[in-house]
Parts: C-alpha cells; sequence; structure tokens
C-alpha cells in the first residue's frame, strides 16, 4: 500500500512571468480553485493522506493556502456565508500536509531527494503541480494498483504529439499487458530522430525507495539540473520499471494553451457556468 506522496512545487515557474514573480505556478486558479488543489485532492482520493509538498523561495502561498484562516472564517460565520466557510475550514483538514525547502531550484531528482528522510525506505508516489489528470479512477491510483501487482516502480505514460517529443522523457518499452509496458529505456528530451518511440512520461510516478540512491549517482545536466529520467533510467537496469498508458485526460497546467483549456473545460463541467460559456464560445465561432 502507497500511504506518502510527494509534490514537487519549488520551480521557478519562468513559463508563466510576469504572473509567477509574484504568485507560485501551482496557485494559480482553474476558475476558483488553484492547480495544486487538484493535485493534492487526487492523493487523497487515491487513499495517501500523507503528503510531503516541497517548495522553495516565494512559495509560501502554498503553505498558507492550506492552513487555517482564523480571521477569513470569522467574516464568512458573520456574514452567514456557510458553503463557503464549509468549504475553506475543509482546505485545512484535508491531509496531513508537510513542506521542505529546496533551497536552490536544482531539478526534478534534487526536489524528490529532498523528501528520503520523510519517506524512508517505502514506496511512494510523486505527483507533479503541472498536470491536472481529470479520471474516473484517479491517475495515481490506477498506479498504485498496478504497483500492487508488480511491485517495482511505474510511470504514468502517454501518447505525444511529434511537436511535443522534445518537451517529454520517452519511453522505449515492450507491451506485456493491456496498457502495461516494460521500460527498457528512457530519454529525457530527445529530438525527434533520437526517440525511440511516441510515449512520454507524464507527471504521476510510483517509484521504489531505490530511486534515491540513483537520484545521488545521477550527474547534474543541463543548467546544473538533476533530471528525475536520468536516476529512473538507472533505476531500470537495477530494479525494473514499468509504464502505464493510464485512462484519463491530461492537462498541461504548466504551460499557457494547457491551462486555459483547463479553465475551459471545468467551467463547461459547472452548472453555475457552463451555459454563459457555451454561448460565449458559441459566439465567437
Amino acid at each position: 500500500m502507497i500511504r506518502k506522496a510527494v509534490i514537487p512545487a519549488a520551480g521557478l515557474g519562468t513559463r508563466f512571468l510576469p504572473a509567477t514573480k509574484s504568485m507560485p505556478k501551482e496557485m494559480l486558479p482553474i476558475i476558483d480553485k488553484p492547480i495544486i488543489q487538484f493535485v493534492v485532492e487526487e492523493a487523497i482520493t487515491s487513499g495517501i493522506e500523507d503528503i510531503i509538498i516541497i517548495t522553495g523561495r516565494g512559495k509560501r502561498a502554498i503553505e498558507d493556502y492550506f492552513d487555517t484562516s482564523p480571521e477569513l472564517e470569522t467574516h464568512l460565520l458573520q456574514n452567514e456565508k456557510y458553503e463557503l466557510l464549509r468549504e475553506v475550514k475543509d482546505l485545512s483538514s484535508l491531509a496531513d500536509i508537510h513542506y521542505i525547502r529546496q533551497k536552490e531550484p536544482r531539478g526534478l531528482g534534487d526536489a524528490v531527494l529532498k523528501a528520503e528522510k520523510h519517506v524512508g525506505d517505502e514506496p511512494f508516489a510523486v505527483l507533479l503541480g503541472d498536470d491536472i489528470i481529470k479520471a474516473e479512477i484517479p491517475c495515481i491510483k490506477q498506479l498504485t494498483n498496478l504497483f500492487a501487482k508488480y511491485n517495482r516502480t511505474i510511470i504514468a505514460v502517454e501518447e505525444v504529439s511529434k511537436e511535443k517529443i522534445s518537451d517529454y522523457g520517452i519511453i522505449k518499452g515492450k507491451e506485456i499487458g493491456e496498457s502495461t509496458y516494460l521500460v527498457e529505456d528512457i530519454i529525457e528530451k530527445p529530438s525527434l530522430e533520437e526517440a525511440p518511440s511516441s510515449m512520454g512520461t507524464v507527471g504521476r510516478y510510483v517509484l521504489t525507495p531505490e530511486i534515491f540512491d540513483c537520484i545521488k549517482e545521477t550527474p547534474p545536466g543541463k543548467g546544473d539540473e538533476i533530471q528525475l529520467t536520468d536516476a529512473i533510467r538507472m533505476l531500470i537496469e537495477e530494479a525494473g520499471v514499468y509504464g502505464y498508458a493510464f485512462d484519463g485526460k491530461r492537462y498541461d497546467a504548466g504551460d499557457k494553451a494547457g491551462y486555459v483549456k483547463a479553465i475551459i473545460d471545468f467551467a463547461l463541467e459547472r452548472a453555475d457556468l457552463k451555459d454563459d460559456v457555451r454561448r460565449y464560445l458559441e459566439g465567437l465561432v
């Protein structure tokens, strides 16, 4: 059983500058809910209630968001806004959330390594704050179910368009079951010519604790960053890695177009917004 989840949230959010100069990219709202809340809720609905968020300088807003807010709660109570009060109070009791500071942005591998002492010697989930995945069975739950079968590292993958190949870690794998691959190699951001397939890794992983030693042995790459993909590549030879083409719809909320698509799709699902938004979109076309 996977009991702990790590959510790296220490990146600089350069793709959303200047907005992210003073606001963590993970706090950018999808209508009225920040991106990171979708990620935390996915972990919780997958049965994980011990969550470690890796933060960095300028990320205090994340901690404040999941903390209690006595002044706001009193204001809502006095103004009889009971539904909003319930939502605000629920945020502070979603899960047991811990925060670890990554003092400088040294890549995803380094961010995951910061959780080693808390995670210990047990397998754990990693959910990236850039990705919102809408699925009937939460994506990370799909991976933990598969982990129960293989007891090896499981990474979520999906088909990537030719134009996007160089933005992803691309796997070379042998399909061994429905949507399941035995990963033979993984290459970080290859050119189209170098890519061994069109299956790219996305921001959901179930990792075995051996990953920590692999990260420690991984040399820094471009920008002096330690890539998690490179550590996973090392783990393939040592312990075995599986890829799973998850069932669900993913929004790359770290990309401007993906972020806008997420807002539109979630708005069209809300009873209080869908009619106005649909009429507006129909008027545009």
